[in-house]
């Protein structure tokens, strides 16, 4: 039994960015927390986004290009007319006006760096049509209160519409709402480097539909995570030949379904040997407690599971805790740094991690201050929420939405030159069941002349946890694949208009036999004229589709088309 966010709905971006630098780096470097992004906990006194080549909040290697100081909020209102229709299965005509609000706000100085685009519409069916609320936003922030102490948030609202057994139905729309916020201290007492972190995330799920018997359950709800990081050391050189550290990470994610808990503690020492003025290799070793478990389902006099009003479990408090996994022991890591230029950044790691073999890195590349390279390859073991809370933690501060311009929701990856800019990858399986996973993600983004261009494509595999005898033992060792992409391209046409266009594939597989494989494709393009400084007119068109492995289970496609106007203020 298996759900999907909605391939023809809004997907946030192209890539599952989640923590994947070396996890036995050095002071300043990446130490391994299984929270949000394992990365170094602070950003130093420079806060997290004025230095080129610098590193973020979480951990992922960036390399940032100077920013002017701006300060830039632009409020709008929106009228629109969208006629929706269906070219398969059926033949079905949709008409509705939309009214909408939104925000767009940039801001850059020497100690802060955030962005915002948040939206809400209101659609008003014509005919058949029903009439809705639809609300989207991504935000990312930082403030350095102090030196050496910065606060950071970020919060991410996108539609989709889950699909289990048969194909999307109309109306089937839901919410997934993520936000996380914590401080991070980095000092230094005598020659010992000293950096903490800590971070608290909500995400959740709101349906759009009643739940209807018979269709599948094992959808994520919420979840609550914490992850805590903390590091001590001396640098090479300064009472040995090598930099020596110790460091330890908690991290929890306790699951509303079934009272699922994910609970990951490590703690190492480290040794850093610089091998030139570029490159240092780091190795640690350490020991790790890791477990995941969770509490039965009420079941009725009958013998039957309790589903309540939202089609989820409900949960038997007074059961024992089942534990799903259990793995404590030695764990080590070889990681390699290398920065060769303000430019360029590579880190890569080989180790042992969660009881077995484990490698990861990231890379960092960008020829001029115009474009951007960004990989990263990560393993990592969370429920649905935290793999959400740790890729939005890794976004830029300094970014642009893309939107779908007819519907308006947030599509295809954000628009910044700053590192790993993507999402998508997160929303890809939305089970409730715990998991470990593994893939990667490259993104590319380029500004030239009048052009602003990115491009994202990812793998990101998640293997399923639950514990024996207990009703997610049904999903335990399910393996659950996503391959993505997802492009923007937009450009002016003079002072006055402009053109955008985005697309996105994915094709999702499960070893979960009752439901076949499914491909995902979506492709729109706008053209924009301002009518006054103030006042601009859109028109849109777009055509999404899913298409099932299954013969059974008919193909979707929607063609849709948009004229609108919008006014700034």
């Amino acid at each position: 039994m298996r759900h999907y966010l909605s391939l023809t709905s809004a997907l946030v971006a192209a890539a599952l960015l989640p923590a994947g630098g070396a996890m036995a780096q050095g002071l300043g470097g990446q130490p391994g927390g299984s929270g949000y992004g394992q990365g170094a906990p602070g950003q130093g006194a420079s806060g997290q986004g004025d230095a080129a080549g610098g590193q973020s909040g979480d951990g992922v290697e960036r390399i940032e290009t100077k920013r002017a100081r701006k300060l830039e909020i632009t409020p709008y209102i929106e009228l629109n007319q969208i006629v929706t229709a269906e070219l398969s299965p059926g033949s079905e005509v949709l008409t509705y006006t939309q009214a909408a609000v939104g925000l767009d706000a940039a801001i850059a100085g020497r100690r802060t760096g955030a962005s915002a685009s948040l939206r809400y519409a209101r659609q008003i069916g014509w005919g058949d049509a029903g009439d809705g609320d639809i609300i989207s936003g991504i935000a990312r922030g930082y403030a350095e209160v102090t030196p050496g102490v910065t606060l950071e948030a970020g919060a991410l609202a996108t539609r989709g519409a889950f699909e289990g057994r048969g194909p999307i139905t109309t109306g089937a729309d839901s919410t997934v709402y993520s936000l996380y916020a914590g401080p991070s201290v980095q000092t230094r007492a005598g020659d010992l480097d000293i950096a903490a972190r800590y971070r608290i995330g909500y995400t959740g799920i709101d349906n759009g539909t009643p739940y209807v018997a018979g269709t599948d359950i094992d959808v994520f709800d919420e979840s609550v995570s914490q992850a805590a990081d903390a590091q001590v050391g001396v640098k090479p050189g300064v009472v040995a030949p090598v930099g020596l550290g110790v460091a330890g990470s908690f991290y929890q994610e306790d699951i509303a379904n079934l009272d699922q808990r994910v609970r990951d503690m490590q703690a190492r020492a480290m040794v850093t040997v610089p091998v030139n003025r570029t490159t240092q290799v780091v190795a640690a070793i350490g020991y790790e407690d890791v477990e995941i478990s969770s509490r039965e389902v009420l079941f009725d006099g009958e013998g039957n599971p309790l589903i309540d009003d939202d089609g989820r479990f409900v949960t038997d408090k007074s059961s024992p805790r089942l534990m799903a996994y259990d793995i404590s022991g030695v764990l080590w890591d070889v990681a390699v740094m290398w920065r060769p230029s303000r430019r360029t950044s590579l880190s890569a790691h080989v180790g042992r991690r969660y009881g077995s073999f484990t490698f990861g890195g990231t890379l960092a590349y960008a020829p001029d201050d115009r474009k951007q390279l960004s990989l990263v390859v990560y393993d990592t073991l969370s429920g649905f929420g935290g793999q959400v809370n740790r890729a939005l933690g890794n976004l830029p501060t300094d970014f642009e939405a893309v939107r779908d311009p007819v519907t308006g929701d947030l599509r295809g990856c954000v628009s910044s030159l700053q590192g790993s800019n993507c999402l998508s990858g997160v929303l890809g399986s939305v089970r409730s069941a715990a998991f470990r996973a593994r893939g990667g993600a490259l993104t590319y983004s380029m500004q030239m002349g009048r052009l602003d261009a990115g491009l994202g494509i990812g793998y990101d595999r998640r293997r399923f946890f639950g514990a024996e005898g207990s009703i997610l033992a049904a999903y335990d060792g399910v393996v659950d694949e996503n391959y993505w992409l997802s492009a923007y391209l937009s450009g002016q046409l003079g002072p006055r208009a402009g053109w955008s266009t985005n697309g996105y594939a994915n094709w999702i597989s499960s070893s979960d036999t009752l439901l076949g494989d499914i491909a995902g494709y979506g492709v729109s393009a706008a053209y924009y004229q301002l009518l006054t400084s103030r006042l601009r007119g859109t028109i849109a068109i777009s055509l999404d589709g899913a298409e099932y492995k299954d013969a059974s289970i008919d193909d979707i496609w929607t063609a849709s088309a948009l004229a609108g106007l919008r006014y700034s203020f």
